[in-house]
């Protein structure tokens, strides 16, 4: 992992990512945090820890970015190429340890791939 400076507002996402097992969509983080900084500073530093490798983002069905704990990730190198499950009941969102194959393509060179699976979560499925 890089070094990132930690800066109160740095420290801050990085304490509320360290405490969910779940992907945070960048539209509630902002509102989670509008009391302590503006939207332009918690963009920046999600932009700054992706370039890390301390996050990895995706989007989600509704259009909006979610960001989610990397492993094993550095500056050099991002792994994160697994599958997101998104429950469009509850809007629980979260990185699937399944593995999928990205296909080889002639004359084409993949730097990054995505795959959004939706429908119900267990929870929401139990109703």
């Amino acid at each position: 992992m890089g070094i990132v400076r930690k800066t109160k507002s740095v420290q801050t996402l990085l304490t509320i990512f360290e405490n969910t097992e779940v992907a945070l969509s960048s539209a509630n983080l902002v509102k989670e945090l509008a009391h302590s900084m503006n939207k332009t500073t918690v963009y920046r530093i999600l932009d700054r820890l992706e370039s890390q490798g301390l996050l990895h983002s995706f989007q989600g069905f509704d259009g909006v970015k979610w960001y989610a704990k990397c492993q094993g990730c550095s500056k050099e190198h991002h792994n994160d190429r697994h599958p997101h499950f998104q429950c469009r009941d509850c809007g629980k969102t979260e990185c699937l340890s399944a593995d999928f194959n990205i296909p080889e393509l002639s004359n084409h060179k993949v730097e990054y791939a995505q795959l959004l699976l939706t429908g119900q979560c267990a929870a929401c499925a139990q109703l």
